[in-house]
């Protein structure tokens, strides 16, 4: 008969310990993976760790939690190590807590996005008066992300815009194609990114999940007003700069 487990031998008021091959199964990392993640101090400083010989010893079954945390802060946020350690060791609740916040968000805006009725691409180029090269190369290009079933709000919105382009004399004749509105995309990526973060930040462990959700959601269209007014102002400006130049 195998000896039973420390925590079991000391009773039931102690948490729980699991040995390396169960911590393996349990959080889906390999044991090599877990004991890098020891020696580089993901898992904290390991003093509930309980050796019981060279060869052997018992790992607190909250390590699963953290070892899953990590692996979806390396999988789905691309958060090198460093960093992560870094995050843990500040604030470990907030950081599941913006690990969760992110996750409803995401899955809150998808199901929104797979809810929503969708254009297909033939509706889309007779109302519009798109030709169905254009939509094509924009989705190429990755401004546009139909599927199968067309377009959501988000893409119509988009096509909307550039068909007021195009008649607004936007168009190839004056050397105005789908490529410029890359320009608008990478200028947008790392604003997002940075908004994203922020928002999050201050909102994660601050307020419950369903609260935050509603101020996400609250923030869409005066955000969408706000980029329209102040891209504006900005075009506005730089019109008068370049006019004040020419006349120097």
């Amino acid at each position: 008969m195998s000896a039973a487990a420390p925590a079991e031998r000391a009773g039931s008021a102690q948490k729980p310990l699991l040995k390396m091959s169960e911590l393996a199964e349990r959080s889906g990392v390999s044991p090599g993976t877990i004991r890098y993640y020891l020696r580089e101090g993901l898992l904290g400083e390991g003093a509930d760790i309980i050796r019981t010989s060279r060869n052997m010893a018992y790992y607190p079954a909250e390590y699963v939690q953290r070892i899953e945390l990590i692996k979806r802060l390396q999988q789905q946020r691309f958060m090198p190590l460093r960093v992560i350690k870094g995050a843990l060791e500040d604030d470990p609740e907030r950081v599941r807590a913006l690990v969760e916040l992110e996750d409803r968000i995401i899955e809150r805006a998808l199901a929104g996005a797979e809810e929503g009725k969708r254009v297909s691409v033939r509706a889309a180029c007779e109302r519009y008066q798109i030709p169905r090269n254009v939509l094509e190369r924009l989705a190429e290009i990755g401004v546009l992300s139909p599927n199968r079933n067309g377009y959501d709000a988000e893409d119509v919105r988009i096509i909307e815009a550039i068909a007021s382009f195009r008649a607004g004399g936007y168009d190839e004749a004056l050397g105005f194609t789908v490529y410029d509105t890359l320009r608008y995309r990478d200028a947008l990526q790392p604003l997002v990114r940075e908004e994203v973060r922020a928002l999050l930040g201050r909102l994660a462990g601050e307020v419950d999940v369903e609260r935050a959700l509603q101020i996400v959601a609250a923030g869409v269209e005066p955000l969408r007003e706000l980029l329209g007014a102040m891209h504006s102002k900005l075009l506005l400006a730089e019109l008068r700069r370049q006019r004040a130049g020419g006349d120097a």
